[in-house]
């Protein structure tokens, strides 16, 4: 006697989870916390110095840390669609904001450079929106161009010619750090909207032709060239920031030296608190805590490709690959120089350093990767 079984159910499918926006906002929040616990004790000798407080800087600092957890929550739950055709009008805008910085009266000047515009308490600094606002240009433009990238004219025009522009203006201040970003960016952001690689090659390697004079024609820029070249030895001149950088990672050993106990913020280390905090934090923290912070950027990295590849349209997927190619690229370039296996450019660290329109750009940023994230595509779904 046989038996027949009974027929097999198929089994249902799980609609998979993905809350890629959550995950780049608490890591977000996490770089943010840490930044400002490092901003109150790196800036805390310059600012008693400076204004008498120890915690006047920090302040200034939470309360740009206040508006850019507001931008990082706000551009989340905005629809970052409704952003196309923006930047048409805050590329001009950002033009005027950088040939006001070199006005006499109205940019503030410090170190030697024009780069900021008083702003209440706070001061603005427009190269750091030139690089969102290029992102969102961009995506735009090259958006609009898909299929057409091939033919270089589509390229220069009118992307390259906004960003060359944008980059004469930022090294008048002069910046150079910043120009550089900019420039990798952009490339960044062509080749994520399918523009020929021998053609990107092409431009980089004009581009290198092009700001080599520009690193020679200025002494400091010369001598930050130079001294990395040659090894970095001399210590007690022009190699000093990256010895005194070395001595603070290495002071801190395993976990550091405690929280607010950094010997070389005391006047030893220059931009202690803006382009070499990550120095002070490997002191306090050890390597424990720089590893904990290189961590969670390679995170952020990770999820922002994610966010990219699951953009349901061109726009996103260009702005969201854009944004994080910025932040990532700034990280590294900022790390390398501290621990001197790339030369100083005096760009800042992403949500770690001191500086109120770095970090108020970069949240915003990281808020519109997130909102490109919410509304992608689901990802592939898996059988229980």
């Amino acid at each position: 006697m046989t038996t027949t079984s009974a027929p097999v159910k198929p089994v249902p499918l799980r609609p998979a989870v993905d809350r890629t926006d959550i995950s780049i906002l608490l890591t977000a929040g996490a770089l943010l916390v840490i930044g400002l616990v490092m901003s109150l004790s790196a800036s805390s000798v310059r600012s008693a110095e400076s204004t008498g407080s120890a915690f006047t800087l920090f302040g200034r600092q939470f309360m740009s840390a206040a508006f850019g957890c507001a931008a990082l929550i706000g551009g989340a739950r905005f629809d970052y669609r409704r952003l196309r055709g923006l930047s048409y009008a805050a590329v001009p805008m950002i033009w005027v904001l950088l040939v006001m910085t070199l006005m006499p009266g109205i940019g503030v000047r410090a170190g030697g450079a024009a780069r900021w515009l008083p702003l209440g308490p706070l001061t603005l600094q427009p190269s750091e929106l030139a690089k969102l606002v290029l992102i969102l240009f961009g995506a735009d433009v090259l958006s609009r161009k898909i299929g057409k990238l091939d033919d270089w004219r589509h390229l220069i025009i009118p992307f390259f010619l906004v960003v060359g522009a944008t980059c004469v203006l930022v090294l008048t201040q002069p910046d150079f750090g910043t120009v550089v970003i900019i420039a990798a960016t952009s490339l960044v952001v062509a080749y994520v909207a399918g523009a020929d690689l021998k053609q990107l090659v092409a431009f980089t390697m004009l581009a290198v032709i092009i700001a080599i004079p520009a690193m020679l024609t200025a002494g400091y820029r010369r001598s930050r060239l130079l001294t990395f070249l040659g090894g970095g030895h001399d210590c007690l001149n022009t190699a000093y920031q990256t010895c005194q950088g070395l001595v603070a990672l290495g002071s801190g050993h395993w976990f550091g030296l405690g929280l607010g106990s950094s010997r070389q913020k005391y006047m030893y280390l220059p931009n202690a608190d803006t382009d070499f905090i990550f120095a002070i934090l490997g002191e306090e923290t050890g390597l424990i805590g720089g590893l904990t912070v290189i961590f969670l950027f390679v995170v952020l990295a990770v999820l922002g490709v994610r966010a990219a590849r699951r953009a349901p349209d061109a726009f996103g997927l260009i702005l969201a690959a854009g944004v994080t190619g910025w932040i990532t690229l700034q990280a590294l370039l900022n790390l390398g120089a501290v621990v001197g296996v790339l030369p100083i450019t005096g760009v800042p660290l992403p949500l770690i350093s001191f500086g109120s329109t770095s970090l108020l750009s970069s949240l915003a940023g990281l808020g519109l990767v997130a909102s490109v994230a919410r509304r992608g595509r689901p990802p592939p779904r898996e059988r229980e």
